[in-house]
């Protein structure tokens, strides 16, 4: 399984999305700074995930949910819970 996530940072209320096949893993690594482009806004709160089969399906949501103008309203609207 493979999941597309959205993280919103405590401190900035910025927000990221990426993938991954290890949820927590991956929300421990953003949060201890790892991670360059996550790293100055720490601590991240999972704020969304959504599960697919495949990699090609979670890849093509991640990229929607970043490089589309609907996508980013969606993302927004994710986030703040709607």
């Amino acid at each position: 399984m493979y999941h597309v996530y959205i993280l919103r940072s405590l401190r900035k209320g910025i927000v990221y999305v990426g993938t991954t096949r290890a949820m927590e893993r991956r929300l421990r690594y953003h949060n201890a700074g790892y991670g360059r482009s996550t790293a100055p806004y720490r601590p991240w709160e999972l704020v969304h995930v959504e599960s697919y089969e495949t990699l090609a399906e979670a890849r093509k949501r991640e990229w929607y949910l970043k490089c589309t103008s609907a996508g980013g309203r969606e993302k927004r609207a994710l986030a703040a819970g709607g």
